[in-house]
């Protein structure tokens, strides 16, 4: 089944994620983003790339019902390394990427729009990264890509607290680049992949490459230890009790086990 759709405008292409009710990011849906990028990689006529959700919400994060079928820890960790290797694909990827956000990025949805080059939001967005709450941790390099967008001691604060901001707070703290109200939001984000993808995309590929640099060995080596603790906490009877929590909609009682 296909989650996605793909409208070319002129140069531009808007992928739209369509996935009810939450968008949530399954395996499947992670997958066939990287496979839709392959594809755009080799168009010749796109230059640039907005990616929004359908219906409430951008995306209100990873499939946790997906969560339920993990065997153990190892497994758990591939989960984070394949979403990892697709985001990283996302932030390099040679022609630029928008993320239109509304109603919510949180989870592996924050981690999604972070490798966008580019966030635009609406005002009344929530953005989050929720995972401690349910006794896990981002595992789609979201330790690594918040503190470089917002700090250190904020990222913390939004890891420690699974408190979400709102759009106008996400361009406050570097999270997004620009917020307007919900029935702006599209129009304006079009009206900017646009001007993009008017510019030469042979300077749009070298301008890109050139912010990589910007991203140190120890960010990758942040990445790599993220996966591996994303495995080593799922193997815990607080994950397990989380993600039960959740699923049965009530607090969770977490014991440090």
């Amino acid at each position: 089944m296909s989650y996605l759709s793909l409208i070319k405008d002129g140069n531009a292409a808007i992928i739209t994620i369509n996935r009810p009710p939450a968008n949530a990011l399954s395996s499947g849906l992670i997958q066939e983003i990287g496979n839709l990028l392959d594809q755009l990689k080799e168009d010749s006529e796109v230059r640039a790339i907005l990616l929004h959700g359908e219906g409430r919400f951008f995306s209100a994060g990873a499939d946790i019902k997906e969560f339920t079928g993990i065997a153990n820890g190892e497994e758990f960790s591939k989960l984070a390394v394949n979403g990892q290797e697709i985001f990283e694909q996302i932030e390099n990827f040679p022609k630029p990427i928008i993320a239109a956000i509304h109603g919510a990025a949180l989870g592996g949805g924050l981690e999604l729009a972070m490798a966008c080059h580019i966030r635009l939001v609406s005002e009344n967005a929530k953005l989050g990264l929720p995972e401690l709450q349910l006794g896990l941790i981002p595992g789609f390099a979201g330790t690594q890509r918040l503190p470089r967008l917002v700090g250190t001691a904020k990222a913390a604060e939004m890891l420690f607290t699974s408190e979400p901001l709102s759009g106008i707070d996400a361009v406050r703290w570097g999270l997004a680049n620009h917020s307007f109200p919900e029935d702006q939001l599209l129009d304006k984000a079009k009206d900017m992949v646009q001007k993009i993808a008017a510019k030469s995309p042979i300077a749009l590929k070298a301008a890109i490459d050139l912010l990589q640099y910007c991203k140190t060995d120890e960010f990758y080596e942040g990445v790599k230890q993220e996966a591996n603790k994303f495995g080593f906490v799922f193997d815990s009877e607080d994950s397990k009790e989380g993600i039960r929590a959740f699923l049965e909609k009530r607090h969770p009682r977490f014991t440090g086990k």
